[in-house]
């Protein structure tokens, strides 16, 4: 029945999130905020995957926790995906990791749900989107701050893709997001505790120049509700509620 198990074991990249660790692999150079504060970036554990159908692959597995090799805590986390294939060029991932993080304390989880999807069926286009929603019960830095009655946080973003291959060489890749970090225990943008959101855009030009030689050329907009950009006072003091950037990046592929 359907394709037989497969397992994978060590360490390996995070299921969650549209976006990878490997800059090429991206329609963008930046990585997006969901990227850097919604979700973790590696695991050390076991995954077993299953396809009971062409269309549907399951996976599930213990880890030791986000981005490290050592348990802190004794207590393994868990996470999984749900793998659709629905129709031709729609593919879409229902992502989830649960369990505790703080340090020699296993009664506080922390769980992300995390939902991508992507779609190609229109010729040179590609289109994608991600959200993620996730809490956890007496967060640490909140509960080491001492000035709230209520310690659980939570957050939530979204993300929107586009891009289009105008030739072989030549593509334009446009992304839109919205982060909410009501705490600010994930970005650690403003005083815990305190509401923090932010968004931005980012537009992106991709040539491919001579075989495994690729440039991108790129414009980013941040903005926030607070000042949490452009730090002075040694690094300390942001100053500013905008912020822009652009960047020129070379990469080359040798497979």
């Amino acid at each position: 029945m359907g394709s037989g198990l497969t397992l994978k074991a060590g360490k390996f990249v995070t299921l969650l999130g549209s976006e990878v660790i490997e800059s090429p692999n991206n329609l963008n150079f930046s990585r997006s905020f969901l990227f850097g504060f919604a979700i973790p970036f590696t695991h050390v554990g076991a995954l077993l995957s299953y396809s009971p159908t062409d269309w549907l692959t399951v996976t599930a597995g213990p880890v030791v926790g986000w981005d490290v090799a050592k348990d802190n805590n004794d207590s393994m986390s868990v996470t999984g995906q749900f793998a659709l294939t629905p129709f031709k060029d729609f593919t879409a991932n229902f992502n989830w990791i649960t369990g505790p993080e703080q340090a020699s304390n296993t009664t506080h989880p922390r769980t992300v749900l995390d939902w991508t999807a992507t779609y190609t069926g229109i010729k040179n286009v590609t289109l994608g989107a991600n959200l993620d929603y996730g809490w956890e019960t007496k967060e640490a830095s909140l509960v080491a701050s001492g000035t709230r009655n209520d310690t659980d946080a939570s957050w939530w973003g979204i993300a929107g893709y586009g891009a289009y291959d105008w030739t072989e060489q030549l593509r334009t890749a446009l992304r839109l997001e919205y982060f909410a970090d009501p705490e600010s225990v994930r970005s650690a943008a403003r005083a815990l505790g305190s509401r923090t959101s932010l968004w931005e855009v980012t537009g992106t030009l991709q040539y491919k120049i001579w075989r495994g030689l690729v440039g991108r050329l790129e414009y980013r907009h941040d903005q926030a509700n607070e000042k949490v950009f452009k730090l002075e006072n040694h690094g300390l003091t942001p100053t500013a509620k905008n912020q822009d950037t652009i960047s020129l990046a070379l990469y080359y592929s040798f497979f």
